[in-house]
């Protein structure tokens, strides 16, 4: 038979490479295999029979004829009943032994399945398989069966972990590698009946029959297991086009009986017609009668070749109109990760309502596209594309980024840092600001919040049903917001409203049902998810957890670094999980700041390894500690306070061999401890990897054994620089006195700066100066020009059209928007347009157009550092028309269902303390003059729009114990005790009443 090669015989040049070791000779049997099989039997002989056989005449039946009476508890224990006794035992141990034998024999002859586990066996049955294996070695069946008895003395962990270690170093040890082995044991007595006859002559692999030609798929190889990608990369010159062979091939019967249903999965023995223009010098024909070989070693596989042929006329044809039908897509059955089949049709209706309120997004309404906004067609605009197209991934940054720049907020007003230079976040600049607009366009946060509710909707009702958590290998977020999880295996009917996918891996939850979930206090089930890439409109995450060992990514040096970058600013941002420990090897130090609490930065790859090595142990123990078998245990049940938070570690650096396989063995059991492992790689081949990818320059992520082929999500360092930016100037620790703030954008308070067009934003929203648009329009000018006065240093006109469209517009629509929003706003007296855009091309609004929010913070100003310095009235006067423009919370009455961007901003932060700010300021101002009356209203107005803020309790409770009135205090205390709640007084509050009124807490609850 001719011998297999890794490359094609063409010359052409090699498809994605994905490391295939060269095949390993033919291992005949020898008389050494001949007397380890005798010995195996006599072994086998002497302990299934001999040994019970000595014990019954040595010892007799140890079990008593009759039923024993209580009185033999009051027997003295003799010599006689403690070997009784070990004989029972011993007994028991037989028992045992042979149920392990019978079991291995049983898997080893039927070649279907791995051998059951017997319970408590451990090296019993480990010495029954090397047994077994010995006995076997001389037939056929065994020819992939378990390790030498050279293994024999290992121990029963050391033998699962290097097993485990084995079968991550094979190509084919995927999702399906238990099936895979079980599928080689059960093809090797055919394939090697084939082999046999084939060698005699030389002949290769592929036949022919008439003008059709056949591969017969090979038997295993040491690591080398044969693969669709690796036979069309031989014989069609391409790796890609191992489709075709699927479905000239797909669910017809193989000899074996069985049927071809995922191209990754594919046995020894099968035969497998090939397209018309398959070539290469290994390619020999086999006419009907081969002469120099026996009649009797040709029949069985010519009658086999002939079989097969008869089925494949009609499977054809419909083969050929198939990929016909699907020109330029990915077929979604043919391997481990396929793209799930997406429902027809989909909910939009609100985002149809939404276009009907424009007349011109009505027109284009059945053009537009479903996808995020940033699918919108038209130049870059100086967008960085690659967080525009990364909607979880832009969602978590712009998330943490929010978070970020409130915590400098309150750590600025707490801590009465000097300016309150943290009111004002610092305005982004230059590839920073491009960024963040890049964020703001790409951000899909609705999708991350439908994501992790049904995560843990399902979580919650798996664990209502005493159901373990499947082990899900990867998520697909489909085009029409449909979410799919893909299994480790089946794992039966899914509870409801889930329902069963394309298959039994499949669990698929409609975006409608999604949105019916409420939050749950439920542990996050799958925090490992990640975003990879997207698919025929479908993005995957897959989960780096549940992988059965190392992920290695091959490429460029440039390349990887943006993929790394990109997983592990997910990983550090993303919206579903709750705790996660990300480490970083040989990259990502810059990186830290986007989350200091879950990532951390090693140096090297030793220090890596002795972490790893400690973690590993100490999870093994506490998973055995809590009666867990996996970490997936510990997250749903009563045990769901066990959060078992996943490890997760990025390693860009090439490991040298002997590292890596140090990695590989501590990754044999990374899958049930929720540790993850991804490892960069230069050459492409990494000793132990159970999957491997690659990253192209064209920014392709292939894997075609596990069937992947992407748009890679990739983080470019320019990117990285201009993301860690916005995070470092948003750091509240930054500097001494925190973060450098932007100065408020200032109006003329005074009568001549009376502003042409004046909104109204704090409280109900109302406009000065305009007329009203006619009313479909008026809804979307009106949301239009609140974001831009909200963002006085200009807005990006994609961010404007993905807040107003979050699910996408197309350009025109936009741009009619923004002229229509211009002539509304009209022009200034000297003719300048009210609406116009800087050097940049963002749009800015003119200093005639003004907010209340505006105003707000000019008159804060002015009476704190302006006229108020110096003229105690000018202060008490200007803090007074400032309380008085507060009417409410920002847009009280905005529609449900609009100003969904307001979830980016952080206003909702801003507003409260400046407020608090403006009271605390008046309240001063009038217990100066002992008017504690004047202190406590203004100080209860400014309650109405900031009721958490700890300062103001603490002015209150000052205020209130100037009139001098202990009744009126110890009320207040009580109502500062209810509105607490069950988290209590914060210290602070408690010390000063501890001050003001020693017996507060025994009256708090008289009063309460």
């Amino acid at each position: 038979m001719a011998r297999r090669t890794n490359s094609s015989s063409t010359g052409g040049s090699p498809g994605p490479r994905n490391r295939t070791p060269q095949p390993l000779p033919r291992r005949r049997r020898t008389f050494g295999d001949f007397v380890k099989a005798f010995g195996a039997f006599v072994a086998l002989l002497v302990l299934l029979v001999g040994v019970p056989g000595a014990l019954v005449v040595e010892v007799g039946w140890p079990l008593p004829h009759g039923a024993p009476s209580l009185d033999w508890l009051q027997q003295e224990i003799t010599v006689g009943t403690f070997i009784h006794v070990l004989t029972v035992l011993v007994w028991f141990a037989w028992a045992q032994f042979t149920a392990c034998v019978l079991v291995e024999m049983k898997a080893a002859l039927s070649g279907v399945g791995l051998p059951n586990r017997v319970p408590g066996a451990g090296a019993s049955q480990l010495l029954a398989r090397q047994l077994v294996a010995a006995l076997l070695l001389v037939g056929a069946a065994a020819a992939s069966f378990t390790p030498g008895l050279s293994q024999l003395g290992q121990s029963v962990e050391g033998n699962q972990h290097g097993s485990v270690a084995a079968a991550q170093q094979t190509p084919g040890g995927l999702f399906g590698q238990q099936q895979e082995r079980a599928a080689a044991e059960a093809a090797a007595a055919v394939a090697e009946q084939a082999a046999d006859a084939a060698s005699q002559a030389d002949s290769g692999a592929s036949v022919q029959h008439g003008d059709t030609k056949y591969y017969r798929i090979q038997p295993p190889e040491g690591r080398h297991h044969d693969s669709l990608w690796e036979i069309a990369q031989r014989h069609l010159g391409d790796g890609r086009r191992y489709k075709e062979i699927y479905q000239l091939n797909k669910d017809r019967t193989q000899p074996d009986g069985s049927k071809l249903s995922e191209a990754s999965l594919i046995r020894p023995g099968w035969i497998m017609e090939m397209p018309g223009d398959a070539h290469g010098g290994e390619l020999v024909e086999m006419p009907d009668a081969e002469p120099g070989i026996p009649e009797q070693a040709q029949r069985p596989i010519q009658q086999q070749i002939h079989d097969y042929a008869k089925t494949g006329d009609h499977q054809q044809a419909g083969g050929r109109q198939e990929s016909g039908d699907r020109s330029g897509q990915g077929d979604r059955d043919t391997a481990h990760f396929r793209v799930p089949q997406q429902r027809a049709g989909g909910d939009h209706g609100q985002e149809r309502e939404r276009a009907a309120s424009d007349e011109a997004a009505a027109d284009s309404r059945d053009g537009r596209s479903s996808q995020p906004a940033a699918a919108e067609s038209g130049p870059a605009f100086g967008l960085p594309e690659a967080l525009v197209g990364a909607p979880l991934l832009a969602a978590g940054l712009l998330g943490a980024l929010g978070r970020r720049r409130r915590q400098a907020l309150w750590q600025s007003a707490l801590g009465a840092v000097r300016g309150h230079r943290g009111m004002e976040p610092p305005v982004p600049t230059g590839s920073a600001q491009d960024a963040q607009d890049a964020l703001l366009v790409g951000a899909d946060p609705e999708g991350v919040r439908l994501l992790d509710l049904s995560l843990r909707g399902l979580a919650a009702a798996l664990a209502a049903e005493s159901r373990p958590l499947p082990t899900v290998y990867a998520a697909w977020l489909g085009g029409n917001g449909d979410l799919h999880l893909q299994l480790a295996q089946p794992a039966g009917k899914p509870p409801a409203p889930w329902q069963l996918g394309q298959d039994q891996t499949f669990w698929m939850l409609a975006r409608a049902d999604a949105e019916r979930y409420e939050e749950t206090d439920t542990a996050a089930p799958y925090p490992g998810l990640v975003s990879l890439g997207t698919m025929d409109d479908s993005r995957l995450l897959l989960n780096l957890e549940a992988v059965p060992g190392i992920v290695s990514l091959s490429g460029s040096a440039a390349d990887r670094a943006a993929v790394f970058a990109s997983v592990a600013a997910e990983l550090a941002t993303n919206g579903w999980s709750d705790r996660m420990t990300i480490t970083l090897v040989g990259f990502g130090e810059d990186l830290t700041p986007l989350a200091p609490n879950r990532l951390r930065h090693l140096d090297d790859i030793e220090a890596l390894v002795e972490t790893m090595e400690a973690e590993t142990r100490q999870r093994r123990g506490a998973l055995g500690a809590a009666g867990h078998d996996s970490v997936l245990t510990g997250r749903t049940g009563p045990a769901q306070h066990t959060r078992w938070a996943p490890h997760l570690v990025l390693l860009a650096a090439e490991p040298s061999p002997a590292d890596a396989l140090r990695l590989a063995e501590l990754a044999a059991d990374a899958g049930r401890l929720g540790i993850g492992y991804l490892v960069g790689t230069e050459s492409g081949e990494l000793p132990g990897a159970a999957w491997e990818m690659e990253i192209t320059r064209e920014g392709k992520l292939l894997a075609p054994l596990l069937g992947l082929e992407l748009d890679a999500q990739m983080l470019p360092v320019a990117q990285q620089r201009a993301v860690v930016e916005l995070f470092v100037e948003a750091d509240p620790e930054g500097g001494p006195d925190g973060p450098a703030g932007s100065p408020p954008f200032l109006v003329d308070i005074s009568e001549q700066g009376r502003p042409a067009v004046y909104a109204r934003l704090v409280g109900p929203y109302e406009i000065i100066g305009l007329e009203t648009p006619e009313g479909d329009r008026s809804p979307l000018l009106h949301e239009a020009l609140a974001l831009l006065l909200l963002h006085r240093e200009g807005v990006h006109p994609r961010v404007l059209s993905s807040a107003l469209w979050p699910r996408g517009v197309t350009e025109d629509v936009r741009d009619a928007l923004v002229e229509r929003l211009r002539g509304w706003l009209g022009t200034d007296p000297d003719g300048t347009p009210r609406l116009g855009a800087d050097a940049t091309g963002r749009l800015t609004l003119a200093k005639s157009v003004v907010s209340d929010l505006d105003v707000l913070r000019s008159l804060y100003h002015e009476a704190t550092q302006g006229k108020g310095v110096d003229s105690r009235v000018v202060r008490g006067r200007l803090l007074t028309d400032a309380l008085v423009l507060v009417r409410g919370p920002l847009l009280a009455d905005r529609p449900e269902g609009r100003y969904g961007w307001l979830t980016h901003e952080i206003i909702d932060a801003q507003l409260p303390l400046l407020v608090a700010d403006i009271g605390l300021a008046l309240s001063a101002f009038h217990l100066e003059k002992d008017r504690a009356e004047k202190a406590i209203e203004a100080l209860n107005a400014s309650m109405n729009s900031a009721p958490a803020d700890e300062r103001l309790w603490n002015e209150l409770l000052r205020a209130t114990h100037a009139t001098g009135d202990e009744d009126k205090v110890k009320r207040l205390a009580a109502d500062l005790v209810a509105r607490s709640g069950a988290r209590g007084l914060p210290p602070r509050t408690e010390a000063l009443l501890d001050e003001l009124l020693p017996a507060w807490r025994s009256g708090a609850a008289a009063v309460s």
